[in-house]
């Protein structure tokens, strides 16, 4: 009976240590964060139809990252730096695109002009 005890409560909180190890809210938040911004850039114009599938490319590639890091049930530093990088990457893309002079304001799915100095 005294081994039984510290086994049940190995089985119950192993799992969790492990479920710990792979949850990573930090990384999910800024993809819901980014995804954000690229529907925002799309509905407002001033990101062009082929610059919203490129970034929502990207978006892919992040979240591929991230189940590959969560794949064998731990992420580790590395992992984690890699994601981040990858995020940071696909920050600088989604802000380079929104305030590129490239814009699609009446969504015909062609770049208008710009008619400003050039």
């Amino acid at each position: 009976m005294k081994h039984i005890k510290p086994l049940v409560a190995l089985c119950v909180l192993l799992p969790m240590a492990v479920f710990a190890q792979t949850n990573t809210p930090r990384v999910d938040q800024r993809q819901v964060n980014q995804e954000a911004r690229i529907q925002q850039g799309a509905s407002s114009g001033s990101l062009t139809q082929r610059e919203t599938a490129r970034l929502e490319n990207g978006q892919q590639h992040v979240q591929n990252i991230e189940t590959r890091a969560k794949a064998d049930g731990v992420v580790t530093r590395q992992e984690r730096g890699r994601m981040h990088h990858a995020q940071e990457v696909q920050s600088q893309h989604i802000y380079n695109q929104k305030h590129d002079r490239q814009h699609d304001f009446n969504h015909n799915g062609r770049v208008d002009r710009f008619a400003g100095r050039r």
